[in-house]
């Protein structure tokens, strides 16, 4: 199943340009935070709309294509 995930997820494009996809099997920490200023940087490419639900964001690229 994973396999078939990534080459889907292969398939899509932003600008006509194919996304690097790669299986991560890494196993992380529960309750690892990351620094305030950060997130800060995360939170500031983050769109939200007032009309959708608090999970639907546009995520800005940190640089142009």
């Amino acid at each position: 199943m994973p396999q078939m995930m990534l080459e889907w997820a292969k398939t899509m494009t932003w600008k006509g340009v194919h996304p690097f996809v790669e299986l991560s099997r890494t196993v992380y920490e529960k309750g690892v935070t990351v620094a305030k200023e950060a997130m800060q940087a995360v939170e500031s490419r983050l769109e939200r709309k007032p009309l959708l639900t608090k999970w639907d964001i546009l995520i800005r690229p940190a640089c142009a294509v």
